[in-house]
């Protein structure tokens, strides 16, 4: 090893130098050297280099030469008669096979040390702690009364004056909610418990039939359905579900005032023929996507 080491220390020198000749040779005659026979001691410079590469050239056949040889090369059992093969295709096979064992080794280290990293951090999608204790577990958001999901409904319902709420539970518990939101827009809400799982935004003049997935001709009203995806998973909160959908009622009442109010950044109503379509989840003022 230490000889292996003196070698790549040669070679790391020679080619330092070898770089040191090249950037002198692109930079030239240079104001040190004087107007005054500059050419001589660039020439001279050059030489001294060139030399000194010629040193660190010798240094490293030495030190090759002196390397001892490498053990057999590595046996993959019947395939190292791959060597064999005339046809210039398969000759090749073999050293292939080795870099891919080789590789295969790197990955097996490699996963031991980040299973034994995941152990020592063991992570779980729950919100108990690992204590012995007995405990109550939590109730799961997805499996509530239809009369609590009402419940919860009306009194957003009656914190918007612009926004109204009709719920309907074709499939079973599981409500699909349509908002109307003042003359500007229209949103279809479909729940599983009381998490919300889709969106979908059209205008105040279109109608959503039987096709509840079907996205709004009008490009504005798309943007701002991928905002609400956005916000969606934004106020997602599985411990606090009810605050959860409060927060996203009261982010998409923002947009009440879609076409009447300017960016809070740029002051335009458009930009680029678009009103601000993206809302802070904060402090739900308005930004167009540019200035967000």
């Amino acid at each position: 090893m230490d000889q292996l080491h003196s070698a790549l220390n040669s070679l790391k020198l020679l080619r330092t130098n070898v770089g040191q000749i090249f950037e002198s040779l692109g930079g030239g005659i240079r104001i040190e050297h004087g107007e005054e026979h500059g050419d001589n001691k660039f020439l001279h410079e050059l030489q001294e280099l060139l030399t000194t590469t010629n040193g660190y050239l010798r240094d490293l056949e030495s030190t090759v030469n002196s390397l001892s040889t490498p053990p057999a090369p590595l046996t993959l059992g019947n395939t190292s008669f791959l060597v064999q093969e005339l046809s210039q295709d398969r000759q090749a096979l073999y050293s292939q096979l080795v870099n891919s064992y080789k590789w295969i080794d790197k990955v097996h280290d490699y996963g031991t040390i980040a299973a034994t990293v995941l152990h020592a951090n063991s992570l779980k999608r729950s919100y108990n702690s690992n204590s012995n204790k007995r405990r109550r577990p939590l109730g799961s958001c997805h499996n509530i009364p239809p009369s609590h999901f009402d419940s919860v409904l009306t009194n957003i319902e009656r914190s918007f004056n612009d926004m109204t709420i009709n719920i309907t539970r074709p499939h079973a518990t599981n409500a699909i909610v349509h908002i109307t939101l003042g003359h500007v827009l229209k949103a279809v809400l479909i729940f599983k418990g009381i998490m919300i799982e889709w969106v979908t935004v059209k205008g105040y003049d279109e109608t959503f039939d039987d096709d509840l997935w079907a996205e709004s001709r009008h490009q504005v009203f798309r943007k701002v359905q991928d905002h609400t995806h956005s916000a969606m998973l934004h106020f997602y909160s599985p411990t606090l579900p009810d605050l959860a959908v409060k927060f996203f009622m009261a982010w998409l009442n923002s947009y009440l005032k879609l076409f009447s109010e300017p960016c809070k950044k740029c002051g335009n109503y458009l930009l680029n023929s678009y009103p601000p379509t993206w809302r802070d989840f904060r402090l739900l003022e308005p930004f167009h996507e540019e200035c967000k």
